[in-house]
């Protein structure tokens, strides 16, 4: 398996697990995936990252910057998706391990994650890379009609900002 930069040319594919995340409807509110332009935009260009074998994409993370206040010019909201077939093969784990050595690479002080309480394998991944459970919001909001709550996990960089 490499890791490499994500780039418009592995789109198709990371649509695709994108989808594939939100089907499981643990994945976030969205029930739909963005198209590239919109997707590009909001995601942080040099924290973008697929994980391959043999030129298939098995999976992805990024970070999307939480403001364009510039107090939190280090803080950012991390996403992880694995394709369906490769999940439970510590891909998640990797790529979330290389998004956060390259994000402080990029002065993130301040990563975060907002997950639902039932996605259980995303809380592992994301306490075995150093995050914590800093707050719980219950009933924040609908999906597909069914109030859900989530955890907000944090992790502050021991390399930028201190």
């Amino acid at each position: 398996m490499e890791i490499e930069k994500l780039t418009e040319k592995h789109w198709p594919e990371v649509r695709v697990i994108y989808e594939s995340g939100l089907a499981t409807g643990n994945a976030n509110f969205s029930n739909k995936v963005p198209d590239w332009d919109e997707w590009d935009k909001t995601h942080v260009k040099n924290c973008r990252l697929v994980a391959t074998e043999n030129g298939e994409v098995l999976g992805w993370a990024a970070l999307t910057a939480i403001s364009d206040h510039c107090v939190f010019a280090g803080v950012a909201e991390v996403s992880v998706y694995i394709a369906e077939n490769s999940r439970g093969k510590g891909i998640g784990k990797q790529l979330l391990s290389d998004l956060i050595e390259r994000s402080e690479e990029n002065n993130f002080w301040t990563l975060e994650s907002r997950i639902f309480a039932e996605n259980l394998a995303s809380l592992k991944i994301h306490e075995e890379n150093g995050f914590r459970i800093v707050g719980s919001r219950e009933r924040i909001g609908q999906l597909n009609g069914v109030w859900r709550d989530t955890l907000l996990l944090e992790r502050r960089s021991v390399k930028v900002g201190i």
